[in-house]
């Protein structure tokens, strides 16, 4: 899709960065996967930097959307910036991940310098290209020539050889970095053996590629990947051409040897720059690959070992990591503390739920379901749900977001699992409550397509309902509210504004009711009254005939209250 060129770097054109980026890694992705042999011959690199830019893109929607809905206008560049970095940091999946999340952020601090500059021109975005080129370089414990770092780094430099405006340099630093991925078999020798370029370097000349097409409008011509026909990764040429990459100190201090780290651990991490450097010191002794990026606070890790839980305890000694992934480069994703499982056959069919909080998590697992945790203000990309589908281990899968604004994440996940081989429905629940009544009437012994209309009939039939407490002064369908107002949400719209829990969830539990009903259900959130529930139960035996109630404890799940009724 065409899009006009943007002539300065401001937030306009980080976003337009981002959508036309995500776009061609998506296109990529494939190709990229399948010339995966470095430092592990996984073929998920294309995947991991497309889920990497899909977090960085939405972060910078976010923070698009948060100033239409305030009627504060285009965002600062610095608010764009800094939300690619974080999105991008947040979402890192992979080695290349990692480093592309450590690019972004190096830009990021050279663009948001100062938060008042609406845009900056061809020589910030020079400075921003040289920054990110070599804080990547540093947040890699064993830099490796012939990889993405040395793409990046030719393509800083090509940037500061350029003189012009944003277009001029961003074509610089393209053609810089494609002529570095050119020579990138002559410098690591199991690339050569491939007959591949980097799979790394190969993505960022995808998004290099993107910039220029930011400020030019002009898409650059395709790029090669190999010379000749190449195996496909996990091949038995290509993981043989991985296994015999030379160990030696001047050419690939960081290539894994024959028989090398059997896991790859990855885990956010709140600590502190002191607790980080004696975490990059431990880990280093304990594998390869090790990358740390990020800083004020929050890290993204990512490291190849043998030990995985060594790994994960020197994370809980510096900080507090969580979103922990621990992957078996032979299995596949193991999620525990580093035991193999036994291959077994898939089952025929599967659920896959997004849930609020721990006691949700609980009650669905419980039902059989396959849950992704959606911690408050943290919902899940659609890399996670893709991980969740494939976890499931099923060849038929019924995927339950629970939140309508998780519709189009939910959809591309659906989608990727589709091209691997997974049959999967998506049922569009817009509250855990709903995905509780599909859920109820799940029958995997039925035909998929039965089942499906039987779950979604069920979630359609359920109305939903929550109760919170607002967080700032705004406007809603029943009137402004103000920061500590209990607002009472009806099928995602706010209906009742008042100043107890209690009082309100009784008064919107009133106007559900009102129109029928047999079964309510009270899922309560760790605010939540002692007595809420109690008196909701009572509320409803005494008014209204023949109608029953269930109570759940969700924990932590942002809501103080949600209410379905069927």
């Amino acid at each position: 899709m065409a899009h006009v060129p943007q002539t300065f770097f401001d937030a306009l054109a980080v976003r337009t960065w981002c959508g036309l980026a995500l776009r061609a890694l998506g296109r990529a992705r494939e190709e990229i996967d399948a010339i995966n042999v470095y430092p592990v011959a996984d073929g998920d690199t294309g995947t991991n930097l497309y889920l990497t830019a899909e977090s960085a893109a939405a972060a910078v929607e976010a923070v698009f959307e948060g100033h239409d809905a305030h009627g504060s206008g285009k965002p600062a560049l610095a608010d764009a910036a800094r939300a690619m970095a974080h999105g991008a940091l947040i979402g890192a999946r992979g080695n290349s991940g990692t480093i592309l999340a450590q690019l972004l952020r190096g830009m990021a601090q050279v663009l948001a310098a100062d938060g008042e500059t609406a845009h900056t021109d061809g020589e910030g975005l020079r400075l921003a290209l040289r920054h990110a080129a070599d804080s990547a370089r540093q947040a890699v414990a064993h830099p490796v020539e012939g990889t993405v770092l040395t793409v990046a780094s030719a393509a800083a430099d090509a940037a500061g050889a350029a003189e012009g405006d944003c277009g001029t340099v961003a074509r610089a630093a393209y053609d810089g970095a494609r002529a570095a991925l050119a020579a990138t078999p002559g410098q690591l020798a199991v690339l050569e053996r491939a007959g591949v370029v980097d799979a790394g370097g190969r993505g960022l000349v995808a998004v290099l590629g993107a910039l220029v097409e930011t400020f030019t409008g002009e898409a650059p011509r395709a790029v090669p990947v190999m010379s000749g026909t190449f195996p496909k990764a996990g091949s038995t040429e290509v993981s043989a051409a991985a296994s015999e990459t030379t160990t030696s100190s001047d050419e690939c201090a960081d290539a894994p040897a024959t028989g090398g780290p059997a896991f790859e651990v990855i885990y956010l991490l709140e600590a502190d720059d002191t607790a980080v450097a004696r975490l990059r010191e431990r880990l280093d002794g304990l594998g390869d690959s090790l990358v740390v990026v990020g800083g004020d606070g929050l890290w993204n890790v990512h490291v190849h070992v043998d030990d995985a839980g060594a790994a994960v305890e020197a994370g809980i000694e510096a900080g507090r990591p969580y979103r922990i992934r621990i992957t078996h480069f032979a299995l596949g994703d193991v999620h525990t503390t580093g035991a193999e499982r036994q291959p077994r056959e898939p089952a025929q069919r599967a659920v896959v739920a997004v849930v609020p909080g721990e006691g949700l998590a609980g009650l669905y697992t419980e039902a059989g379901a396959t849950t992704v945790l959606a911690r408050p203000g943290e919902p899940p990309a659609s890399g996670e749900l893709v991980d969740a589908l494939r976890r499931a281990h099923a060849r038929e899968v019924v995927l339950l977001p629970n939140d309508a604004d998780l519709r189009h994440t939910a959809a591309a996940a659906a989608e990727q699992a589709r091209a691997e081989g997974i049959r999967v429905a998506l049922i569009p629940t817009r509250s855990a409550v709903q995905g509780i009544a599909a859920l109820a009437v799940h029958e995997p012994e039925r035909r998929f397509d039965e089942d499906v209309v039987q779950m979604t009939s069920a979630a359609g039939a359920t109305r939903y309902a929550e109760v919170a407490v607002a967080e700032r002064q705004s406007w809603t369908m029943a009137g402004i509210c103000q920061a500590g107002d209990v607002l009472g949400l009806i099928d995602g719209d706010v209906a009742v504004i008042g100043s107890d829990v209690t009082v309100t969830a009784e008064t919107v539990l009133d106007r559900m009711l009102s129109a029928g009903g047999e079964l309510v259900t009270l899922v309560l959130g760790d605010e939540a009254p002692e007595t809420v529930a109690d008196h909701l139960e009572t509320r409803v035996r005494e008014s209204y005939l023949a109608v029953d109630t269930v109570v759940y404890r969700g924990g932590r799940q942002g809501a103080v209250l949600l209410i379905g009724v069927e």
